[in-house]
This record gives C-alpha cells, sequence and structure tokens, in this order.
C-alpha cells in the first residue's frame, strides 16, 4: 500500500511540475510571439517621418525625400495629403492605388483617421494644418475601431483570470485522476503481490486490466517459487535424515573398530610397530567419531532441531573448568594452556546452554591443536567488552596466511578445500562455533594472535538482570 501511495504521489508530482512549466513556457511564447505587435506603434511613427520628409517648393510642387520614398517601398505602403479647406488630395505618393478616393468629406476623415479608406488600415500624422494620410497593406495590421471596455471588467479582470485558472486546474485534476484511477487500480495489487513474494505468501493477482500480462508473470514467479520452496524443504529434510541416519548407523561398527585397535595397542605380545599402528588407527577412529558427532550437531543446529536451555552460568568459572579438563588431557605437555584473565574479574554472569557452550570452546581448543601437531602454546582468555562477555582462545602455532584467514571468515562452512588432502583444514569445529554463537545471540571474530598463531573470539551479551 505504501508503495502505491508512493506511486501516486510521483504522478502527482509530475502532473503539477508540468502544469506550472507549461504555464510558465506559454508566458515566455506569448511574450515572444506578440512583443512586436501589441500596440505597434511603427505605422505611427512611419507617417510622421513621411512628413517630415515631405517638402513643397516655392512653386507648390511637393517633393517626398528619399528617405521617405524608403519607407513607403519597405512597408509597401502609400501616402496621400489632404487640404484641411477642401478636402481634397493635394499630394499623393506614385504607389497609390486607384480605388483610393481623392476628395474627402469630414465623415469621410473621421473613418479614415480612426480606422480604414477602402480596407487599408491607415495611421494620420499632422502636415502643417493639412492632415497626411499613410495607407498600409490591408493584411498588414487588424485595428480596433470600438475599442470601449466596460470599467467593472477591466478592474476585475485579475480575479476574473484567477478564476480562470483555478477552474482550469480544478478540471486537469479531475481528468488526471480518472485517468490514473485505472492504472492505480491495475497497480495496487502487483505492489502488493511483489512486497508479499519475500514473506513466502501465496500470491495471486487477478489478470485483467492495464497490466495483465505483468499480473501472468508474477503469478507464475509465485507458483516458481512455491515449488522451489517445497523441493528445497524435501531436498533439506532428506539430508538431515541422512546425516543423522549415517550418524546412528556408523556409531556401532566404528565402536567395534575402536575396541578392536584398543585391545591390539595394549596387547604387548604384538610387535611395537603393529601396537603403535593400531594406536594410530584408534586415534582416527576417535576422529572419525567426533566428525560425526560434529556433522550431526551442525545439522541440527542449522534446522533448529537442537534444544537450548539456557541458565544463568559464570562464564569465568566455565572456561576455567574447560582448561584443567584439557590440561589433564595432556600429560606430555605438548600443548600447555596460559590462563590470561585478569585476576580482577571474577565472574563474568552470562545466560547460556553449559553443554553448547563448553562444545564451542573446546572445538577452539581442539582445533588448535589438530593444527600444531607439534606443540603449541594455547592461550585462554575472558573479558568484558560494551556489555558482551568475551571468550579467546589462541596459540603461537603455525597460523594462517592473510588470503587463507580472509577464505575463513568469508567462506560459507569455515572450509578451506584443495588439491592437498593432507593438509588440515579449518572445518566442521568452527563452523559449531559460529553456530553455537550465533543461536546465544553473539558474533564471532576470527583474527591472528599476538603470537603469530590463530585466534577466535566469542562474545556472547552479558545478563542484564
Amino acid at each position: 500500500m505504501k508503495s502505491t501511495l508512493k506511486l501516486f504521489r510521483r504522478f502527482f508530482l509530475v502532473l503539477i511540475i508540468s502544469i506550472i512549466l507549461l504555464f510558465i513556457l506559454n508566458i515566455i511564447l506569448f511574450i515572444a510571439i506578440t512583443y512586436n505587435q501589441i500596440g505597434n506603434a511603427s505605422p505611427w511613427k512611419n507617417a510622421e517621418i513621411i512628413a517630415k520628409n515631405l517638402t513643397q517648393t516655392n512653386d507648390g510642387i511637393f517633393k517626398l525625400s528619399n528617405e521617405g520614398k524608403k519607407i513607403l517601398n519597405q512597408s509597401e505602403a502609400w501616402a496621400i495629403l489632404i487640404d484641411n479647406d477642401s478636402g481634397k488630395v493635394k499630394w499623393n505618393s506614385d504607389n497609390l492605388p486607384k480605388e483610393i478616393p481623392m476628395q474627402y468629406s469630414l465623415a469621410d476623415l473621421s473613418w479614415a483617421i480612426r480606422g480604414y479608406i477602402e480596407d487599408y488600415p491607415t495611421t494620420t500624422s499632422e502636415y502643417g494644418d493639412d492632415l497626411l494620410i499613410l495607407g498600409n497593406p490591408k493584411t498588414s495590421f487588424w485595428k480596433a475601431m470600438w475599442n470601449t471596455f466596460d470599467y467593472n471588467m477591466i478592474a476585475n479582470f485579475p480575479k476574473t483570470v484567477l478564476l480562470f485558472i483555478i477552474f482550469n486546474l480544478i478540471i486537469i485534476f479531475i481528468i488526471y485522476m480518472v485517468s490514473i484511477s485505472g492504472v492505480l487500480r491495475s497497480v495496487k495489487p502487483i505492489v502488493t503481490g511483489i512486497e508479499a513474494l519475500p514473506d513466502g505468501q501465496n500470491i495471486y493477482v487477478k489478470e485483467k486490466g492495464l497490466l495483465s500480462s505483468l499480473a501472468v508473470s508474477l503469478n507464475r514467479t509465485s507458483e516458481k517459487l512455491r515449488s522451489q520452496e517445497y523441493k528445497l524443504k524435501k531436498r533439506e529434510t532428506a539430508r538431515a535424515n541422512w546425516i543423522a541416519g549415517v550418524s546412528h548407523d556408523i556409531r556401532t561398527p566404528l565402536s567395534i573398530v575402536m575396541g578392536y585397535a584398543s585391545q591390539m595397542e595394549e596387547n604387548k605380545s604384538l610387535p611395537q610397530e603393529e601396537r603403535k599402528k593400531a594406536g594410530v588407527i584408534r586415534l582416527q577412529s576417535i576422529r572419525i567419531k567426533n566428525l560425526i558427532n560434529d556433522l550431526n550437531l551442525s545439522s541440527k543446529l542449522e534446522y533448529n532441531s537442537q534444544p537450548i536451555n539456557k541458565t544463568l552460568i559464570n562464564a569465568v568459572s566455565l572456561m576455567r573448568g574447560i582448561v584443567v579438563d584439557f590440561l589433564n588431557m595432556d600429560p606430555e605437555n605438548l600443548y600447555p594452556i596460559i590462563w590470561d584473565t585478569d585476576e580482577c574479574l571474577t565472574s563474568c554472569m552470562i545466560k547460556a546452554d553449559a553443554n553448547l557452550l563448553k562444545r564451542a570452546i573446546s572445538n577452539l581448543i581442539i582445533n588448535a591443536q589438530v593444527h600444531n601437531p607439534e606443540g603449541c602454546i594455547i592461550t585462554a582468555k575472558i573479558s568484558e567488552e560494551k556489555d558482551m562477555c568475551c571468550f579467546t582462545i589462541s596459540d603461537n602455532g603455525q597460523g594462517v596466511t592473510e588470503e587463507q584467514l580472509d577464505s575463513i571468515r568469508n567462506s560459507p562452512h569455515y572450509m578451506v578445500c584443495d588439491s592437498n588432502a593432507g593438509e588440515q583444514r579449518h572445518g566442521l569445529g568452527l563452523l559449531i562455533v559460529k553456530q553455537i554463537t550465533i543461536a546465544h545471540g553473539g558474533t564471532v571474530e576470527i583474527n591472528h594472535s599476538p603470537e603469530g598463531g590463530f585466534m577466535v573470539s566469542i562474545l556472547l551479551p552479558l545478563d542484564q538482570g
């Protein structure tokens, strides 16, 4: 609806601007056309110039100067000089038409002075006591002979013009509304349908009116989107079910492999080399088991099927417990963990699912161990930053390049895939960390560590209660 109103306002604004521009352009055009026509005084000036350039010799002969003849030729006019006493023509130009009288009464002169002689528009000028009349071509001027106007009409002329303008604007507006109403009736359901597309609503626009072809396209698009959405949900459901089924079916044979590998590793009757291989099988089986668990958890988090039981927990105590557990599992001290949290920070209260948060932090520590098989120093830190509790795990290991770091940040699943099958990758571990963090309303930051290795920070909102 808002889009329809916006479209209406746009059309209305264009109409108003068009009317104003058209009104201004018409005024300019009218002035340009009539500038040299309204109250044209040139015929009267020409009559005065002819009178000045007409001279009489001592023997009573009239002569017109070259300048006067030039004006007559340019304006295609003729001239006569009428005697004041007798009304006879005392002098005339050479191009005098034959139908022009040579004798005038007072009545004839009144008509000639005010308007025309034989349909020739005339202008006059005095020549001593006599009268000089200049006749112009019949189609050169139009003279109003009875130009009397009502005083009230002249006084009320501005109001009359304003009334006409208002009346015309009302008519134009009515015409505009009638013409645009059909367009708006056709556009409104189209706009409403387009606005409803992102919400996944069922859309059907009546396929009639000015925009019937667009309505047909919109209905087809809506139908196609619904079909694609159904297929996508069906495919994603199948994928989730497949992951869950594989995760369930592989546990039993994997447990058997791990059990036999453990027995062979502990069997002292076997050669040391064979026992060592059995240990590798057991460790890789554990890695496969963790990978399957990660894949299953990731799928549940992605489809919001993993329950999140938030409780009020002390982040410092939780983090310290995780660090102690990892230290106890590292008797060779290959991955020492440094506790770098400020001693003044004894509590950092957040609402979170303790098990999921432990999983996320544990994944970060395991990630540091996996990508540094020769060992590294891991640093664990908790801090408060602008109403956020920040969990940071960093190491001084081999780290990643800027290109790899950019790929990890921007890859949808934080995976680096290339042709080197033996290279360690940042895979589901970081994906699960991100999914768990997002489920708790937080963010994940991935950077180089100050020691030159890898660093990941989890920021979760502090409890404000």
